[in-house]
């Protein structure tokens, strides 16, 4: 046979080839799976630290502001740095913010050297950190659109899924150890020091490229939520993963209550929990490449209602024998959720625009947990840690039905299941926008 008709073998054959093997991509995948590690620690680190520093009286609202501190700035930083960064390359923008988390966290463990971490001080370094939280987002999916043909870019995506997947099953437990060996603010220096290695590997990795488009150069701060403002399937799909996020928000204050007040266990056992979800998003991230053939638009909403399915036996009073499994079929069900997405906002638009439109969708749906789990404070007080995850969990169903609902009203008489083909390349077109973007493949 001749060797342009034979068959590749594996790895060779795998949809994900061209991005590992990608003479550039591969040279950073490295500096992002240390990264990932750190933040897969950094789960539990957060919110024990938080813990340790806040009055015993206000434990579970002082939980809720560090971790919505460590995301929900990054919504202003999208608006304050818009006009400075619009026009940046994807790598440009993942190094500063790599930087500046590696900054910010690396100034935690030093105040507590010198015996000046208080709980308010913590707080406002979190939130620092998280200042281009969402232009280096933006940044690690907009080179992948740069470097990578559209037909690669849902493999391409559901890599960057794998690799934060694997970082969730083994960072929680081996924080846990750490923590019970040296304290969470360790787990945080680690944490910085794994950001100051994925700024350098970006530094180091990708030539620097000034990718600026001369009609770019006056883009306004709010450039990218005109163009999502202006495309209804992405409004509408900004508009379920907020609501997605919103409800999810709640676990990360009420599972720690549950694993403390009503288990009375450690940060080993909260650890355990965060990797059977990532055991769970590690094998719906490889399943990814299988929903190529499938209708983006339903598969979503799908996930949305299934994951509130899953998240049922939390919220009821189940051994922990049975809410383990069932929280890694949540994580089965939540991991295609960024690759799809992300994959249709990477066709939605040019290259030299992605990153403003990445940047304000992750301005929006960041809020989303932080928020939810701020909401999921003063619930878990007044409710109680189980109802607060049981109520989000039927909501969250609720959701999914409601968004179903309306896509099946908005659907024209004449559509078919799966959407048109697409011709061309991500740099040359703007979808209809009636039109939901649905063909291809994917990844938070």
């Amino acid at each position: 046979m001749p060797p342009e008709t034979s068959t590749p073998r594996f790895p060779r054959s795998s949809p994900y080839w061209p991005m590992i093997s990608h003479p550039l991509l591969r040279r950073v995948l490295p500096g992002l799976a240390v990264s990932a590690l750190g933040d897969g620690m950094a789960l539990i680190a957060v919110t024990w630290l938080a813990l340790q520093l806040a009055p015993s009286d206000q434990r579970g609202t002082w939980t809720a502001i560090a971790v919505a501190a460590y995301t929900l700035p990054s919504a202003a930083g999208t608006m304050i740095f818009g006009r400075h960064l619009s026009g940046r390359s994807g790598a440009q923008l993942a190094t500063w913010d790599a930087i500046l988390r590696a900054a910010a966290l690396a100034a935690i463990p030093a105040a507590h050297l010198v015996g000046a971490l208080s709980i308010g001080l913590y707080v406002a370094l979190l939130a620092a950190a998280s200042l281009l939280r969402s232009w280096g987002s933006a940044g690690r999916f907009t080179l992948v659109s740069e470097l990578l043909p559209q037909r690669h870019h849902l493999p391409a995506n559901a890599v960057l899924g794998i690799i934060g997947d694997t970082a969730t099953i083994i960072g929680p437990p081996l924080a846990g150890i750490l923590i019970s060996w040296a304290g969470p603010v360790w787990v945080i220096a680690i944490d910085a020091a794994t950001f100051a290695v994925l700024a350098l590997t970006y530094r180091l990795a990708v030539p620097a490229v000034e990718r600026q488009d001369p009609t770019e150069t006056a883009a306004s701060r709010t450039a990218g939520f005109g163009i999502i403002r202006h495309n209804r399937p992405l409004l509408g799909l900004l508009a379920l993963t907020f609501g997605f996020l919103l409800l999810f928000g709640s676990f990360y204050v009420a599972m720690p209550i549950i694993v403390t007040e009503d288990l009375h266990a450690t940060a080993t056992t909260l650890g355990l929990y965060y990797t059977a979800f990532g055991a769970g998003s590690l094998l719906g991230g490889l399943a990814t490449r299988y929903l190529h053939r499938w209708p983006l638009w339903p598969t979503t909403i799908g996930i949305v209602v299934g994951f509130g399915v899953a998240m049922l036996p939390l919220g009821l009073d189940t051994p922990v024998g049975l809410s383990l499994p069932a929280f890694a079929l949540a994580g089965l069900i939540w991991a295609p959720y960024l690759s799809t997405s992300m994959t249709l906002f990477q066709r939605s638009t040019t290259t030299t625009k992605l990153p403003q439109v990445l940047a304000a969708n992750s301005a929006v749906t960041v809020l989303a947990v932080p928020l939810g789990t701020m909401l999921g404070g003063p619930l878990t007080t007044g409710i109680g840690a189980r109802q607060t995850l049981l109520l989000c969990a039927g909501a969250t169903i609720a959701l999914g039905v409601v968004a179903a609902g309306l896509a099946l009203l908005r659907r024209e008489p004449s559509a078919t299941d799966n959407d048109p083909p697409l011709a061309g390349s991500a740099t040359d077109r703007l979808p209809h926008p009636d039109v939901p973007t649905d063909s291809g493949a994917v990844r938070r």
